[in-house]
């Protein structure tokens, strides 16, 4: 009983750094990449739509972006919630076929803003990794009774340890992300 609420717990945790990763690639750096656009939600007939249903996006040299929408009515609304999007600075144009995005170059300013974002998102993930040992540690601590209070203690050490580890993982993607935003 206590190695699968272990399982789950170090499961649930490794996705709660996969998901850390994740936002943090949504963040910009001075290159263009197609994952800043990965969070984007197209108003499409009244649904909110992920771009990458509608669109392929692709990189065309480093500082731009190509949208290929699949359904050429949407362009327009892909424009607009690209427009929209808070911490990107790009304003979309499109010929017709595709949108082409433009990035501006960084600020040392903006560079700056970018990195207190990926901190927040660290934080965010921090408070995700600890919620989910807090949960784990009502779950050992309702088992007590079952297996052993001695059993109990040595399982919530290891997810001590186990948190330790996972919140280390989310610092250390949070460090390269940060090198990255501040490399000129």
């Amino acid at each position: 009983m206590i190695d699968e609420v272990f399982a789950d717990v170090k499961d649930r945790m490794n996705k709660a750094v996969e998901s850390a990763k994740e936002s943090f690639a949504t963040v910009r750096t001075g290159r263009a990449n197609p994952a800043l656009l990965q969070g984007v939600l197209v108003d499409y007939y009244g649904t909110p739509t992920p771009l990458p249903q509608l669109a392929a996006v692709a990189n065309q040299d480093a500082r731009s972006l190509v949208i290929t929408p699949y359904d050429k009515g949407a362009m327009k609304d892909i424009e607009q919630a690209i427009r929209d999007m808070p911490n990107l600075g790009a304003n979309p144009s499109n010929d017709g076929s595709v949108i082409r995005v433009n990035l501006p170059e960084l600020t040392e300013e903006r560079r700056k803003e970018f990195v207190k974002i990926v901190k927040a998102k660290a934080e965010d993930a921090r408070v995700a990794v600890r919620n989910l040992r807090r949960r784990a540690k009502d779950d050992l601590d309702a088992l007590k009774s079952e297996v052993g209070e001695d059993d109990v203690v040595r399982a919530e050490k290891e997810l001590e340890a186990l948190t330790k580890q996972i919140i280390d993982q989310v610092d250390d993607a949070m460090k390269r992300k940060e090198t990255e935003l501040l490399e000129v």
